[in-house]
């Protein structure tokens, strides 16, 4: 039964990706497509995204929109079949389970910051000089607003006025 603790783990990390208030107990339908992608168990021939999504909603207790280890176990014993074609029911199984185990949630097309060619010398602010130098602190961390002294006073009611509460004085 330890096999069976490593694809539960795995379910687990794949049910709370994405979603800091979830138990783990339960897997969305996106989770579900995320893990059968990333597993390998999604191949895009013998089980499609069309497939994935129709068992998911097929095991799913009717109106929820989660499914629970249980319902994930009937799942996998629905798209086994399909992914190991020629195998029997048992040996499929374990053979997707196997695609499962140890597996966590990669961040697979998440965005890194570039540091192609001359980028990394312009964004380097401690070669920054002038009025760009106070714009950041000793870290590189920019100061926002802060940063630029002349910050425009609106007190006047012409853009650029700038002999604001005078009037009056000389009259």
């Amino acid at each position: 039964n330890s096999k069976m603790s490593e694809v539960e783990k795995a379910f687990r990390k794949f049910a709370v990706y994405g979603d800091t208030s979830a138990s783990g107990n339960d897997m969305t339908g996106k989770n579900f497509s995320k893990m059968c992608k990333e597993c390998g168990v999604m191949d895009g021939k013998a089980v499609t995204s069309t497939d994935v999504d129709i068992v998911f909603n097929k095991v799913k207790t009717k109106g929820a929109r989660t499914i629970t280890f249980g319902e994930f176990q009937q799942a996998m014993k629905e798209l086994c079949v399909k992914r190991f074609k020629g195998k029997s029911p048992e040996e499929a199984l374990q053979a997707v389970y196997g695609l499962i185990e140890g597996k966590e949630p990669g961040h697979v097309g998440a965005t890194k910051a570039t540091k192609a060619g001359g980028v990394e010398r312009l964004t380097d602010t401690s070669k920054y000089t002038g009025t760009h130098k106070e714009r950041f602190d000793e870290s590189g961390k920019g100061k926002g607003l802060a940063g630029r002294e002349d910050l425009t006073d609106n007190s006047g009611y012409v853009g650029a006025y700038k002999g604001a509460g005078t009037y009056g004085k000389t009259h």
